[in-house]
């Protein structure tokens, strides 16, 4: 009986998050050591890893800026900045392989345009032009959603499906600390812990719902301590440590491939601009607030490490800095092209076999069209 105790204690210490979230690199640039709740430690990632992931933080911190100036100029509906959690962003989509899946929401332009997806294409949705510009099976990353928590249940539907189809497939699946309030996020954990499937939970808990503060949301001691509930281990994570991000997600999708299950991963980080450009943050949070993170900031916080391992001299840093350049220009061309677009393509991808109903509004709008160009 007593060694039944012992390894039950064991299995449950594992679920629990560590005591404070998980850091490898501090403000400071100054490594620290860190473990899992059973002692276990998170091992550094490599130079060259951490140097090639850098390389994708700048290039999203530079896209996070031209999209805001895209969106002032006119160029862009809406768009909801990662600026401040670009680490996260990064770390979603470098510890994945080529046979896995993204899942990301509205604010993960980042995360998408570092699986190698065009940031034109990837700020098609936002422009609203179109449904979204890129083909999700070229790239294995889900349409960016906008509903809260709806594509995590999408994500263990495809985690199921290659479990049952014996594929070496991980899904990971990306959410902000609002959407662990929704209904579907219960879902999508409970059927991933009872059917055991490869997908691991990304919440990246900036502090805000849109205009509720995480306090008003949960009273439990983390979000990450919510996995434990559904018998699926939790993690907390430094979320502007992109070091510290690598090593908790790199575990996490390393265990759901070699069948452990699913994982639930909270990243702490920060909202640094308001919601979306159509938000007045100054209304539900303070300057002073908002200043006690920039010194946490993920892209001057990495700078600083690989500075101080040789990694690069201001030569290299002006040249990741060009190369991120040449991506926004790029984006800011793209952006300023306008589309062809076809009207037709509104009912043409609707069913396989088109509807009566469809083909007589079809119908009628081409004889719009026709009226109009012939100036009737």
């Amino acid at each position: 009986m007593s060694n039944d105790i012992g390894e039950k204690t064991r299995a449950e210490a594992f679920m629990l998050p560590a005591e404070h979230p998980i850091q490898l690199i501090d403000e400071n640039g100054a490594v620290q050591s860190a473990a899992n709740s059973s002692g276990e430690p998170y091992t550094m990632p490599d130079d060259q890893e951490l140097l090639a992931a850098y390389e994708k933080l700048v290039a999203g911190r530079r896209v996070n800026d031209q999209a805001g100036a895209l969106v002032r100029q006119g160029k862009l509906a809406v768009y909801p900045s990662s600026h401040g959690q670009e680490a996260c962003q990064v770390a979603a989509a470098v510890v994945l392989s080529k046979q896995d899946w993204l899942f990301p929401t509205y604010r993960d332009t980042v995360a998408v345009m570092s699986r190698g997806v065009n940031p034109v294409e990837v700020l098609t949705l936002l422009r609203g032009t179109w449904h979204a510009g890129y083909n999700p099976y070229e790239f294995n990353v889900a349409t960016q959603a906008t509903p809260l928590a709806t594509q995590l249940l999408h994500a263990v539907g495809v985690a199921h499906a290659a479990k049952l189809k014996g594929e070496d497939t991980v899904v990971l699946a990306m959410c902000g600390d609002g959407a662990t309030s929704e209904g579907d996020f219960h879902e999508a954990l409970n059927f991933a812990a009872v059917f055991h499937v490869p997908v691991v939970f990304f919440v990246q808990n900036n502090e805000y719902a849109i205009s509720v503060p995480l306090k008003n949301q949960s009273v439990a001691p983390s979000l990450a301590h919510k996995a434990v509930g559904y018998g699926m281990p939790g993690e907390r994570v430094d979320g502007n440590d992109l070091a510290a991000l690598l090593s908790v997600l790199g575990h996490a999708v390393d265990r759901a491939r070699a069948g452990g299950g699913p994982f639930l991963v909270e990243a702490h980080t920060y909202r640094m601009q308001a919601h979306t450009n159509a938000d007045d943050a100054t209304r539900y949070r303070t300057d002073e607030e908002v200043q006690k993170w920039v010194s946490r900031d993920p892209v001057s916080r990495m700078q600083t490490y690989l500075s101080a391992r040789n990694m690069f001299d201001d030569d290299a840093v002006a040249a990741i800095a060009a190369s991120a350049e040449d991506i926004a220009s790029a984006l800011r061309d793209g952006m300023n092209s306008e589309p062809e677009v076809d009207p037709e393509d509104l009912f043409r991808y609707v069913y396989s076999k088109p509807t009566p109903q469809l083909q007589e509004q079809a119908a009628m709008l081409r004889e719009e069209i026709s009226r109009e160009n012939s100036g009737a």
